[in-house]
């Protein structure tokens, strides 16, 4: 079973920031799936399908970004998932906007939403999908990552959606270093 989850905050006034580009990425994968989250438990909307002779969970935690490793902590307990079969997507102040990279592990980087999953999963070796939102300086960098997407980070960052419904498909079929080999652009 692999679990696939979006990184966001919840609510209208969250939609199209720059902190929800997991949010909008999971979207992506789902609509290509034909599946909704229909579903809610654990604090967190999902849906199950199979794939490829694969069982996925799609999974938008329902609680604050910085909340989210109890949200994913409480699926991969309940469904036995281990941590090799896990799969987040969300963004990065150190990565340009319309630059994503592919990783086994890393640090968190400041993201709250990353420290709590490390909390929680009690390690920092998970893969992941980090797309970037750049950094502005000049601002608070909360008041940044809530910030809109303007229309040009939008038309980039909706660049990189468009592939993840390809990366999600290769993330089932290929070895994870394949995954990486293919995307991760020098």
């Amino acid at each position: 079973m692999k679990l696939v989850v979006g990184l966001g905050n919840i609510g209208k006034e969250y939609e199209e920031t720059r902190h929800n580009v997991g949010f909008m990425a999971i979207d992506a994968i789902a609509k290509s799936n034909q599946v909704e989250f229909a579903s809610e438990k654990f604090g967190g909307k999902y849906v199950s399908f199979n794939k490829f002779d694969e069982k996925v969970i799609l999974l938008k935690p329902q609680r604050f970004i910085n909340l989210s490793g109890e949200v994913i902590k409480k699926y991969v307990d309940f469904y036995q998932i281990p941590i090799e079969d896990i799969f987040i997507i969300g963004d990065d102040l150190d990565l340009p906007v319309g630059v994503f990279r592919l990783r086994y592990q890393g640090g968190s980087g400041g993201h709250n939403g990353l420290k709590n999953i490390e909390l929680h999963l009690k390690t920092q070796q998970y893969k992941r999908m980090k797309i970037g939102i750049s950094n502005n300086k000049q601002m608070d960098t909360k008041d940044y990552v809530l910030g809109k997407l303007s229309k040009e980070e939008k038309e980039k960052i909706n660049e990189i959606i468009k592939l993840c419904p390809k990366i999600f498909d290769d993330f089932l079929t290929k070895t994870y270093d394949n995954v990486m080999n293919l995307y991760n652009k020098k």
